[in-house]
């Protein structure tokens, strides 16, 4: 297809798909403006209709009343305070239940995924029309910057374990940066897990259940401020019970949670 008409279809996909960018945020004060008023002004440039979730995790510092100033600056910002459970999956949880999108973002609110990256994504889906959109970090032209070295080799293993196990040809599944289509989300629900393997939980499902993904490369940079809320003795049991899970999944449930054929 030529170039001026990529560039017709792909202008008007942009006005009917409706991009939602889910964040879980707990005690992020001081990253939340920046990481918000960057993805904002990114999704503006480039004229995607978009809406921005962020789930306040009840948070013990001021980022609820950060959010609801930053709210006077960028009108397409909704917010949402969790009040329990709490932990990195339910806040996720808590956002997808509420999206009001075409296809929604996982994003972090630290600062360590790029917007560009984002349209990058949403472009990708829009080009293949496929079910998700997946980033890596670790293939040519993905990075990383300033990366724990203990935590940059856990994640290399891990990822190997998962690739060997599942049969799943993507290299990053740990990346919580990801983008899926409203009918992938809801197809693979119910969601089990209340910490970070649901980021492990999300792809693995729509691997498992047939849905459709692309990969591209995505860079990674560590927080500037405040600590990781991700430990390293989290990277143990729950993890390994849903790869455990996702694996029974895949060879015992004989098809019953496969996506269902689009009817024509």
């Amino acid at each position: 297809m030529n170039p001026i008409g990529y560039q017709r279809i792909h202008f008007s996909y942009q006005h009917i798909m409706k991009l939602s960018v889910v964040i879980p945020a707990y005690n992020e004060e001081e990253s939340i403006p920046e990481t918000l008023k960057s993805l904002y002004n990114t999704l503006q440039k480039y004229g995607i209709e978009h809406e921005i979730c962020v789930t306040n995790d009840n948070s013990k510092d001021n980022t609820e009343a950060v959010l609801q100033a930053l709210q006077k600056e960028i009108p397409t910002l909704v917010y949402f305070t969790n009040k329990g459970p709490n932990g990195f999956g339910y806040a996720v949880r808590y956002g997808l239940e509420r999206f009001t999108g075409d296809c929604v973002a996982v994003m972090m609110a630290d600062m360590s995924d790029d917007p560009e990256d984002l349209v990058k994504y949403y472009n990708t889906m829009l080009e293949k029309d496929v079910d998700a959109v997946f980033g890596s970090r670790f293939m040519k032209g993905g990075k990383v910057i300033d990366y724990p070295k203990l935590k940059l080799y856990i994640n290399r293993v891990a990822n190997l374990i998962i690739r060997f196990l599942v049969g799943i040809k993507y290299n990053d599944t740990t990346n919580a940066f990801k983008l899926y289509k409203r009918e992938t989300i809801e197809g693979i629900k119910p969601f089990m897990s209340p910490h970070f393997n649901l980021t492990v939980e999300l792809p693995l499902k729509a691997y498992v259940r047939g849905y459709s993904f692309a990969v591209v490369p995505n860079s990674w940079t560590n927080r500037k401020y405040g600590e990781s809320k991700l430990k390293i003795k989290e990277m143990g049991s729950r993890y390994f019970f849903i790869l455990l899970y996702c694996m029974i999944e895949k060879f015992f449930s004989r098809g019953d949670y496969m996506k269902k054929p689009s009817r024509k």
